[in-house]
């Protein structure tokens, strides 16, 4: 007995809703999944990025500020040192 056009149509009616059954709970998570990302995962990557510009300055002046500390405490280091010397030659 073989299959007729109505009887494909029929399975392919029956498989269709199969697969729309099984696929709808997959459809559910993927829509929980698109809401969390938009309302949680997004936020939180906008707050990050609203305040990295400003930590990112803070840590370029901060940077600068070091890198001029250091030079001074360099000079100052050996200031002391040759100031040291000269006290060492008069003692």
């Amino acid at each position: 007995m073989a299959l007729t056009g109505e009887d494909l149509a029929e399975i392919s009616k029956l498989l269709d809703v199969k697969f729309e059954s099984e696929l709808a709970p997959i459809k559910k998570d993927i829509k929980n999944i698109k809401l969390h990302l938009e309302l949680e995962t997004d936020k939180k990557i906008q707050l990050l990025a609203e305040n990295y510009v400003p930590a990112a300055s803070r840590f370029e002046e901060a940077s600068c500020k070091i890198n001029s500390m250091q030079s001074d405490i360099n000079l100052l280091k050996k200031i002391v040192t040759e100031h040291s010397e000269k006290i060492r030659k008069l003692a």
